[in-house]
């Protein structure tokens, strides 16, 4: 039932090992234990076996020569279509969107930035506009002190 088998690489080694170890041991003190909780023991051992059976088993999907292709083709697959053929304009159009979205939110923003600084601005003349300020007011230093510290 015990099959003791060579690993091939030094982790895989460490780790039966450690596993016989850890068998002997338990095996040793197994005897101590309840039947009923020996029973249980020998259960999950069985059944940590059938999965890790399972588990070797288990073959690793193959590698198709579509992926290979794609591998060694020297340019993105998702922007050729997938394989070496030309692709088609909607398909190059539609990979230029997103940076076509960026450059257009990015003009947005700069507009809308310049839009708040013309409105602050505005702001700022038609108070000036409104007060009650004789004209020489505003040639005087301390007033432009005044109105910068207001703003801040």
């Amino acid at each position: 039932m015990n099959q003791i088998t060579r690993p091939h690489t030094g982790t895989e080694a460490l780790e039966a090992r450690f596993g016989s170890r850890l068998s002997a041991c338990l095996s040793e003190h197994s005897q101590q234990l309840p039947h009923d909780i020996g029973e249980r023991l020998r259960f999950a051992r069985e059944s940590a076996l059938q999965r890790a059976r399972e588990v070797r088993s288990a073959k690793p999907h193959p590698i198709r020569e579509t992926s290979l292709g794609l591998l060694g083709m020297g340019r993105s697959a998702a922007l050729s279509g997938g394989g070496p053929e030309r692709s088609p304009w909607w398909l190059k159009f539609a990979s230029a969107l997103p940076l076509l979205a960026l450059v257009v939110g990015l003009v947005l923003i700069n507009e809308g930035q310049l839009y708040e600084q013309i409105l602050a601005a505005a702001d700022v003349d038609t108070a000036l506009l409104a007060d009650n300020l004789p004209p020489t007011a505003y040639s005087d230093p301390g007033f432009s002190e005044y109105l910068a510290g207001e703003e801040e």
